[in-house]
């Protein structure tokens, strides 16, 4: 009976396909307009930086199994498939982006957060701010970390410690795009919803908070306002006019990208005759609630949001938002083109103005990639509080118990070897985890899955793929002939006769 069942299982069981991008509409836009997109702006003299070529030269090599791949083979009836290598880039590409969002949310939940309440802010920011971070990451870092005192202290008296007292916690995601591919630098923390009180003995002890009001956060942001203005101004950063608007200093560094990231940010057109017009849009009649409703706090373009939360026993609902959070920039199912070649792009949400898509020239969509591809170097993940690797008090609280603290007293913790530390979660476990795909396991006869080889020499690869085109087996998967003995033993009972 139990066979039975896990065979019907195995039937039910969704199969894995390879990806195939040249097939999507993403890939076909860059791989036909990328050459002009980069002759267009190296002719006006702002040519693209390094990295961002970089960017769509490796997105134009995921996945093509031209560019190399790995021998994957089973172990009970042979049958093996080819899987071409990845960019690991992250810009655009949306297979490589949701790659890391499974391996960040998987993280996140069983090494990071404890089976704790937890609570997501988020803070977007006035353009200039915008534009300031992501052209400045290290001005961003430090308006990070004012955000995060604020927000701590804030949870710390509502508990009723101080900060010498109680210790908080907190995991920042640094998104750079919004709903329509536009550069929107923002903060996604995500929030112990409470704070953590030292006794005595040295256990940690969980004090639950309860959810800001509309008037906190409106304090909040205020004050968030205030202290980033105030060390912007100190750093000759940022202008104040006589309408206490942002406006960006003359410090800020000038480079090929200024122009377009501008753009972006501002929903304008980056190249060709319509440069600097807005962007054209779909819309219809307003939305009659906005998403946020009105649990948030809005002082001079910064807008700070606590709605969202999950409960200690809800850990599906704190994966699902942190995939969310990292999710990729660029959505293909979204995409599309209208009959007159422009790019079609539905926003995931319609704006409270009744926008639902919004259209782009194909090389003005190429600069809205490029402008959502970040510096070199760049973190965009930032662990505070009780989470930092730094923190005495981390090895107590998350999960994988992993720290340079003492462990909690009672607990005992199993020594991982550097290895098991630090090994990251496979194609196939993030693939498992998401989608119940099982890549390790053969389709065919439910045997082990396991790579016998990769394969990255341009000689050695034309001759594998031009003789499994010639055999028809491209891109299915296709098994090896039989085993057979050496010709000498083929001849041995003719010597012995």
């Amino acid at each position: 009976m139990g066979s039975a069942c896990s065979a019907q299982a195995k039937v039910h069981a969704p199969s894995y396909q390879r990806h195939r991008p040249e097939q999507t509409l993403l890939y076909k836009l860059v791989e036909e307009y990328y050459p002009a997109f980069a002759e267009r702006m190296s002719c006006e003299g702002r040519a693209l930086p390094a990295y961002v070529r970089r960017e769509f030269d490796e997105f134009l090599r995921c996945g093509r199994l031209g560019h190399g791949f790995l021998r994957v083979r089973c172990d009970s009836c042979h049958a093996e498939r080819l899987v071409a290598f990845s960019c690991k880039r992250r810009g655009f590409c949306p297979s490589c982006g949701a790659r890391r969002m499974a391996e960040a949310a998987a993280l996140l939940v069983d090494e990071v957060f404890p089976e704790q309440p937890v609570r997501q802010w988020v803070l977007s920011f006035p353009f200039p701010l915008r534009f300031l971070f992501a052209s400045r990451p290290e001005v961003m870092e430090k308006v990070l970390g004012i955000v995060y005192r604020v927000i701590s202290t804030h949870l710390i008296q509502s508990a009723g410690f101080t900060r010498g007292s109680a210790h908080t916690g907190a995991v920042t995601l640094i998104q750079r795009f919004g709903s329509a591919l536009n550069l929107n630098v923002h903060f996604h923390m995500l929030f112990l919803d409470g704070v953590y009180v030292e006794r005595p003995d040295g256990r940690l002890r969980f004090r639950w908070v309860k959810a800001p009001t509309s008037a906190e956060l409106t304090g909040l942001a205020d004050k968030i306002a205030r202290r980033v203005g105030r060390y912007l101004e100190r750093q000759g950063l940022i202008e104040r006019d006589a309408e206490n608007s942002w406006l960006a200093g003359e410090d800020v560094d000038e480079d090929p990208m200024s122009s377009v990231m501008g753009h972006s940010i501002t929903y304008r057109i980056a190249v060709g005759p319509n440069a600097g017009r807005k962007v054209m849009t779909l819309q219809t009649l307003p939305a009659d609630d906005p998403p946020f409703g009105e649990e948030a706090g809005k002082v001079g373009g910064f807008s700070l949001h606590a709605g969202v939360s999950a409960r200690a026993d809800q850990r599906d609902k704190l994966e699902r938002l942190c995939r969310y959070i990292s999710r990729p920039a660029v959505s293909e199912k979204r995409l599309s083109l209208t009959s007159n070649g422009l790019v079609r792009y539905q926003l995931k949400t319609p704006y409270r103005d009744g926008t639902t898509h919004v259209f782009f020239e194909p090389l003005d969509f190429l600069a809205r990639l490029a402008a959502l591809v970040p510096k070199p170097r760049v973190n965009l993940t930032r662990f505070h509080g009780i989470f930092a690797p730094n923190s005495k008090l981390r090895s107590q609280v998350t999960p994988a118990k992993r720290g340079r603290g003492r462990q909690r007293p009672g607990v005992e913790s199993a020594e991982k070897t550097p290895a098991e530390k630090h090994a990251a979660m496979t194609w196939a476990k993030r693939l498992k985890r998401v989608f119940d795909m099982d890549v390790q396991t053969c389709d065919a006869c439910g045997g082990a899955v396991k790579i016998v080889a990769a394969i990255e020499d341009p000689v050695a690869i034309k001759k594998i793929l031009d003789h499994l085109e010639e055999q028809g087996a491209m891109p299915q998967a296709y098994h090896r002939p039989a085993v057979r003995g050496p010709p000498w033993q083929q001849k041995l009972p003719q010597l012995h006769s």
